[in-house]
């Protein structure tokens, strides 16, 4: 067991929602926040107070809603923001200042001794007012360190918790990050954390080396969110601190995949499939060199267990495929195919890819239908659609599904007719089972006014995620397509497995 030393300040709902284009409401907020603070988190930066009623009302929510977690607010070096924070009921406020000589003289315009007077007042009010305090150098990895020294001084001096080095830029390299921790944890004994962007790509890296260099609490954002580049990704930081330097936090590492997939529902943003630790690739293999050798033994080709952060193994069939992959997949399905099958399955496999197709889990259930002679039968089959929409006018979709000779109607609105539409087939969908969408998106568009749209959507049942395909000239339809044939393959397979009471 590793023991706890490093404390974890999530700033998924302050620095992450700053990414452009990111906004969460107040209930939003609260889901993340409770899952947050299930999943082990210390601290959350929950936003800044001052910024409107809106931020002010998830604050007081998260506040009420007794959390293990301490509930912090960003707060600037002024009263208001201060008095703004105090309204929310938050246990501390993330006081940040900036602290390099590029940011006094063309943002603040102020002197170092200015700052300096600011800092004091603005720590000791807070503290006067019940507040914790955590004081954060903004652009402190562009400070010069003996400046940095005495703004830290000025804190410590007035009583403030804990202190804060921000690399607001990006620009420090782990072998300087860890000489700067080093001589200030030896100047220091207040607890000092460490707060990192990924504009080159370092977030990550620079975090572990101030942890090296004696910081006790580190900056981090679900899935990396954040301003341009975004911060230093939450479950990249604590597993690689566990794993690598058998330095502890309070996170489970098993729900660090299930909290990534709520923040990215939430957030509207998809995780790249290549993103480490949580992307769909990350523990997904399709060359039959590696899939062979993780049938073996999965530490070929996984440093570690996907179960470690709640994740799955997952075995992709493309042009790379190998037949050791597609013999496991059929003994999985509880099918004896022949050699001569699995060829004509590979082959068949082979080609799609060839074509510089994504092999969706549909399509491969349906080449295996094929070949091994299993009948299937479309569950939903679509009667009629009709689409409004205009200028001025709210896209409205009508949609009138078969299911098994009965007739399912119902209607949905969304920012376009896509989205109209979709929305209209999932509700009589989850009406009658539990299927959800869980991802949308365009997969390739040919060129031309006659251009074919190739749409991908993922669905899921709870227990399984199956991606499926619909192409076609109109995007509606090849939506349409897509859903219908990711919902008939759920429903067709858990027919065939008969371990499930069907709800239609």
């Amino acid at each position: 067991m590793v023991k706890p030393v490093v404390r974890v300040l999530d700033t998924t709902l302050r620095d992450g929602e700053q990414m452009p284009g990111l906004a969460f409401n107040s209930e939003q907020k609260l889901e993340i926040a409770m899952a947050l603070d299930d999943l082990g988190v210390d601290i959350i930066e929950a936003g800044s107070a001052i910024i409107s009623e809106g931020e002010r009302d998830a604050l007081k929510k998260l506040s009420r809603a007794r959390l293990d977690a301490e509930i912090c607010s960003f707060a600037r070096g002024v009263k208001a923001d201060i008095d703004a924070a105090l309204e929310c009921g938050v246990d501390s406020v993330h006081l940040v200042l900036p602290t390099s000589d590029l940011h006094l003289r063309y943002k603040l315009r102020k002197s170092r001794s200015q700052l300096k007077e600011t800092a004091a007042e603005m720590a000791r009010y807070a503290l006067d007012h019940g507040l914790k305090v955590e004081l954060s150098a903004e652009d402190g990895t562009r400070t010069a360190p003996s400046f940095l020294k005495e703004f830290f001084s000025v804190g410590v001096e007035e009583g403030v918790h804990r202190l804060c080095v921000c690399d607001t830029v990006g620009v420090m390299t782990p072998e300087r990050m860890q000489e700067l921790f080093l001589d200030l944890t030896r100047t220091f004994k207040l607890p000092i954390a460490v707060h990192c962007h990924n504009d080159f790509g370092l977030a990550t890296a620079n975090t572990l080396a101030a942890v090296r260099g004696g910081a006790q609490e580190v900056h981090v954002t679900v899935n990396g969110l954040g301003e341009r580049a975004g911060n230093a990704s939450l479950e990249e930081v604590v597993l690689s601190l566990h794993h690598f330097y058998k330095v502890g936090t309070n996170v489970d590492l098993k729900k660090l995949y299930r909290v990534s997939r709520l923040v990215e529902r939430l957030a509207g943003l998809p995780i790249p499939p290549n993103k480490a630790v949580v992307g769909e690739n990350a523990f997904s293999h399709e060359s039959g060199i590696h899939t062979h050798g993780v049938l073996k033994h999965p530490l070929t080709y996984e440093p570690i267990s996907p179960e470690v952060v709640g994740q799955r193994r997952k075995f992709v069939f493309g042009k790379h495929v190998g037949t050791s992959a597609i013999r496991n997949e059929l003994r999985q399905m509880g099918l004896k195919p022949s050699e001569e099958q699995v060829k004509e399955i590979f082959n068949q496999v082979k080609r799609l890819g060839d074509r510089g197709k994504l092999v969706t889990d549909a399509e491969w259930r349906a080449i295996v239908d094929s070949v091994m002679g299993r009948s299937f039968e479309e569950i939903l089959k679509l009667k009629e659609l009709t689409v409004v929409s205009g200028n001025k006018i709210t896209p409205t979709a009508s949609v009138r599904l078969l299911v098994h000779e009965k007739e399912f109607t119902d209607s949905g609105v969304g920012v376009g007719p896509v989205d109209a539409t979709i929305n209209a087939i999932r509700k009589i969908v989850e009406g009658m089972s539990n299927i959800r969408l869980q991802e949308y998106h365009v997969d390739a568009i040919s060129g031309g006014t006659d251009a074919m749209v190739n749409v991908v959507v993922k669905l899921t049942d709870g227990k399984r995620i199956i991606t499926a395909r619909g192409a076609s000239g109109d995007i509606i339809m090849a939506s349409v397509q897509a859903m219908l044939n990711g919902v008939n393959r759920l429903l067709w397979d858990k027919r065939l497995k008969g371990n499930a009471k069907r709800k239609i």
